[in-house]
């Protein structure tokens, strides 16, 4: 069930809060290294798309301490149980997570001295298990998708109520349907805003959970933006009513539509396959130096896509979820995508008429 904006404290609504910790030197405001987390850089791009009558501005989500956007989430969600009461010093988070939101609750929960249990299913990268273990949190792991619907999600989600019931004190903070996951993002947008001098044309935000795009979209409708929202779905996703299909990236589209979903928080919607993402997150990486994550990629490639719909002058502004190096082993790798893609080292660099623009810079 979505919980409508109005219903939310008005400190929050307006992206400005302090992360408190119930203790004494934490009062005055965040402290350590949540202090660390948003105020990203938002950078201008000027060789990824040579020649474009725009301009083209990407908010670095990897440069938060955790390496992702998930850590807005995971700060704006552990903060709620510890001012509401439902996460206390005895408390165990308990948390689903195919990766990135793993990490930030791992970062935070240590941060806290809380109890985290990750359940993560074997399609979870090994290095995103060793980071978040890392921080000393415990990893479920869930061998078999769930019977009836053929997911790793959905069995996921069930090994953590199973775990609920069997642990004293256990707290889920359910990014899937939480609010506050979305809030998190109202500073988000904030940011973006608030760099741009108040105008942001166009807005390209990867879709998971929702909690970012939902979170952007509130903000814009509440300081009355006419920003176009543009999400950023993958091929194989339900979550815009696609048809459901297996995917080999990790980072956007979900088997199950969360509950933060609704459905008019995009103003369009473009689905992008396993391939887009490599190829755009090798252009970010060769034209711009950004060592990006999968749903980046995504985001770069629907910027591509539809260049030439947008007026010049305009202000865009891509999401870039989370940083490269925990895609190594798959996007970055030339023997990974060759056994899945073919060669498509022609698709990724820099053709001749496009050095010339860039020898412009």
């Amino acid at each position: 069930m979505s919980v409508p904006l109005k219903s939310i404290p008005a400190d929050l609504q307006s992206g400005f809060w302090n992360f408190r910790a119930n203790t004494a030197e934490a009062k005055t405001g965040a402290s350590g290294v949540i202090s660390a987390v948003g105020n990203t850089p938002l950078v201008k791009l000027n060789r990824f798309l040579p020649g474009a009558q725009f301009e083209l501005y990407a908010k670095l989500e990897a440069l938060n301490p955790g390496g992702s956007s998930k850590d807005r989430a995971a700060i704006s969600l552990i903060q709620r149980g510890l001012d509401t009461g439902a996460i206390r010093s005895d408390t165990t988070i308990i948390e689903s997570s195919s990766g990135n939101l793993g990490v930030g609750l791992a970062q935070v929960c240590a941060y806290f001295g809380l109890r985290f249990i990750c359940v993560v299913d074997q399609k979870t990268t090994l290095q995103n298990i060793r980071l978040i273990k890392s921080y000393g949190a415990e990893i479920d792991l869930v061998l078999e998708p769930d019977v009836e619907t053929g997911e790793f999600l959905q069995a996921r989600i069930d090994r953590v109520q199973t775990l609920l019931r069997s642990t004293p004190n256990a707290f889920w903070p359910n990014q899937y349907a939480n609010v506050y996951n979305a809030v998190a993002h109202h500073r988000t947008m904030h940011e973006v805003v608030t760099a741009l001098d108040g105008r942001v044309d166009y807005l390209f935000c990867a879709t998971s959970t929702c909690g970012t795009m939902r979170g952007c979209a509130e903000y814009i409708r509440q300081h009355n933006l006419s920003t176009v929202i543009i999400a950023v779905d993958a091929v194989g996703s339900v979550i815009f009513g696609g048809q459901k299909a297996n995917r080999l990236i990790p980072g956007h589209g979900a088997a199950v539509r969360p509950q933060l979903f609704q459905a008019n928080l995009a103003d369009r919607v473009l689905c992008l396959n396993d391939l887009d993402c490599v190829i755009g997150c090798r252009r970010l990486a060769r034209r711009e130096a950004i060592l990006a994550g999968g749903s980046s990629g995504a985001v770069a490639m629907a910027v591509t896509k539809i260049q030439h719909e947008i007026p010049p002058g305009s202000k865009c502004v891509m999401i870039l979820a989370d940083r490269g190096e925990r895609y190594l082993d798959t996007i970055y790798s030339d023997e990974w995508v060759g056994e899945h893609f073919g060669n498509v080292a022609e698709l990724t660099t820099v053709r001749d008429e496009e050095e010339k623009c860039l020898a412009t810079f």
